[in-house]
Parts: C-alpha cells; structure tokens; sequence
C-alpha cells in the first residue's frame, strides 16, 4: 500500500478489507508488526479496533519482547501487516531479532505480507525513504521484489519528483510506486492487480528511458 488502510484511512478500510478477503478465511490469523513506529501504543489500538471484529489479531512487539516464539507466532499467520515508519530502523532491529530470515520463509510458505508506507518499501530491493532526514534512496531492503518502490505517491510532494530523478540518475533501479489509497499485489514476485480505495489514487510502474523516467499508469 502507498498509504491507506485504517491507520491513514480509519473510516474507509477497503484496502485492509481486502487483504482479508484474500486470505479465504471467515476469520483470518493477522499480525501487526509495528517496529517501524517504535511499537507505538496508538498505533495498536488503532490496529485492534480495525481489525478485532473482523480476524484474530495480535500483534509482534520488538521493543519490550515477550516470550512467544518468533517464528511459531509469524508462521501460524494467514497475514502479516507491517505499520509505517522509519524504514531503515525497522530493518535493522528486524536483523538483530531475526526477523527478516522468518518473513522471508513466511513468504515462502505462502502468508500474505503487506503493509504501508515503510510496510511496503521493506519487500523490495530499494526505495525512496524519508529514514534520514530528507528524501534518500535506500538499499537495504528484504529483496522479496525485485526493483524499488515509492510509497505516498500523491500524499507527499517531494515523492514523485524524487522517485523520477533516482530511477532516471539510475540511482535505484526501475520499479512501482502507488498513491495512497491504492495497494498492488505481487503473487510470487510478479504484479498480479491493483487495488484502490478511492476513484482518483493508482499506482504506477516507473521505468528508465536514457536520462528520463517515464511512468505507466496501472
């Protein structure tokens, strides 16, 4: 997802809706994974409240661990959502707890990984972060998806100008970016369809041409 989902979009949850639905279960196992945000408590009640009445959802806190089995509690999910936040601190701490090499056989086992904002840049090789400061390119991504990712195509103005000049520069490679309220699936890799929670959000594939990035609507 771009952006969307209960955390930016409370009262419109189409995008999380239908991550549900994927999963072809009446009441799927979800677990929010909120490292990007610091584990922030708001953002908990958020999830819960979204998603208490409609899956079994807990939640994998890294801060203040507990003694759950990562691996036991990740792989026993019908879906795994990753909340936005610093991006490059998330995966970090994910690499100290192990993480990264879980999602990765999650994956493999076929749960549903999604997320928004740094949720989504985190499957990919690269991306446009604002980890640093100001807008940067990123490298140091889960490699799940080959290519980069932007996220808050619309939301935020330095995004798509700067997405542009890094794929054009050759800076990061060639990728997709989605507005918020829009989300693009990848079934083992390869883009399957996109989703939009309202008429006017998309996503885009953005390639390089010479010295210009030219960018496809989806």
């Amino acid at each position: 997802m771009g952006g969307g989902g209960f955390s930016m979009e409370p009262d419109n949850l189409r995008l999380d809706e239908h991550a549900l639905m994927l999963t072809g279960q009446a009441r799927p196992r979800v677990c929010f994974v909120p490292t990007a945000s610091g584990d922030s408590e708001r953002y908990l009640v958020g999830f819960y409240t979204a998603f208490s009445q409609r899956a079994e959802a807990t939640h994998l806190p890294l801060f203040r661990r507990d003694d759950r089995d990562l691996r036991e509690l990740l792989l026993a999910q019908h879906i795994i959502y990753v909340g936005g936040g610093n991006t490059a601190n998330m995966l970090s701490i994910w690499r100290v707890h192990g993480v990264d090499a879980i999602l990765r056989e999650a994956y493999e086992a076929g749960v549903l990984l999604c997320g928004l904002s740094a949720g989504a840049i985190c499957w990919f090789e690269s991306s446009v972060t604002d980890s640093f400061g100001g807008m940067a390119p990123l490298h140091d991504g889960l490699r799940l998806l080959a290519g980069s990712f932007c996220p808050h195509f619309d939301g935020e103005a330095e995004r798509r100008p700067t997405y542009h000049r890094l794929v054009a520069q050759g800076a990061l490679p060639p990728g997709y970016a989605a507005d918020d309220g829009a989300a693009i699936l990848f079934t083992d890799g390869a883009l399957d369809h996109v989703v939009t929670s309202r008429p006017d959000a998309a996503a885009y594939r953005v390639t390089r041409e010479g010295d210009r990035a030219i960018e496809e609507r989806l």
